[in-house]
């Protein structure tokens, strides 16, 4: 076993032999837009996150799935259609799955992927000095939960989706030809959360400039608390004397500076501390 479950981090990473090593995780969540097609691709792009976000392929997948049976079968049936669109342009096989009678309706994947044995990245290997690159806007949670309230305009909502059904593959690409300390992505704990279990298992702490964090259009912080997961982006910690390569990397996948990591904290043990 390469990673298990001492640091949280996104996926399991088991080793085959000396070339291959196995990437598993399983990811699902109830729906958090209405329309069932995106919630399909969403569902599936959150699935595939964790993977790139340890620096693997993923390969193949099965389906999870929890439906009422009122829902009926065309709404059922659109919700599958996204996530197999979305996994089609991931270039995976959703080779299968389970399905269950449930009252709240749930969806998502069990992932199977590879990354060689010694080239998988951890959350747990942030690096003093570092600094930390987002690779979408943050918001999608508290604008997805404002539509669930009927107060969000229908154009940031369409915002919202898009970028949460994009694939995290360009950013898994940016960070492995570029080289990075750690990865996770930024998903149902939101950013703090994820920033915060970085911190703990990499032990150090954090120097985050809010001003520097970008959000998507129609976020309002603060407002509206999400109660669901969202599909947000990678975010990745790297040296200082890689800058010049991300900067051309970034014509490519969008990529935003933070953060900036030191060695332990004024208590002794990582904390986190806001320039706002």
């Amino acid at each position: 076993m390469l990673v298990g479950l001492e640091t949280g981090d996104d996926a399991a990473i088991y080793r085959i032999d000396e070339r291959v090593a196995l990437v598993l995780t399983l990811d699902f969540f109830a729906p958090i837009v209405d329309d069932p097609f995106d919630y399909g691709q969403i569902a599936v792009a959150n699935a595939l996150s964790d993977v790139y976000a340890v620096g693997g392929t993923p390969l193949t997948a099965l389906n999870i799935a929890a439906f009422p049976r009122e829902l009926g079968p065309d709404v059922i049936a659109r919700v599958l259609e996204g996530g197999q669109v979305k996994a089609e342009e991931a270039g995976i096989l959703i080779i299968g799955g389970h399905t269950v009678d449930d009252k709240e309706p749930k969806y998502g994947l069990a992932v199977t992927g590879i990354v060689t044995p010694g080239k998988q990245i951890t959350n747990a290997n942030a690096q003093p000095g570092d600094v930390l690159v987002l690779t979408k806007a943050i918001g999608s949670g508290v604008i997805t939960t404002a539509g669930k309230a009927g107060t969000a305009p229908e154009e940031v909502i369409r915002n919202a989706v898009q970028s949460m059904a994009t694939l995290n593959r360009g950013a898994a690409n940016a960070m492995l030809e570029v080289g990075v300390s750690s990865a996770t992505d930024v998903t149902g704990f939101g950013l703090l959360g994820h920033l915060s279990q970085m911190m703990k298992a990499s032990g150090l702490s954090a120097v985050l400039s809010r001003s520097a964090v970008p959000v998507l259009p129609g976020e309002r912080f603060g407002r509206y608390q999400p109660k669901h997961g969202a599909s947000g982006g990678c975010r990745f910690t790297r040296s200082r004397g890689v800058r010049a390569r991300f900067r051309t990397y970034g014509r490519r996948t969008n990529l935003w500076r933070d953060a900036d990591f030191s060695s332990g904290g004024p208590c002794g043990r990582p904390c986190k501390k806001f320039d706002c």
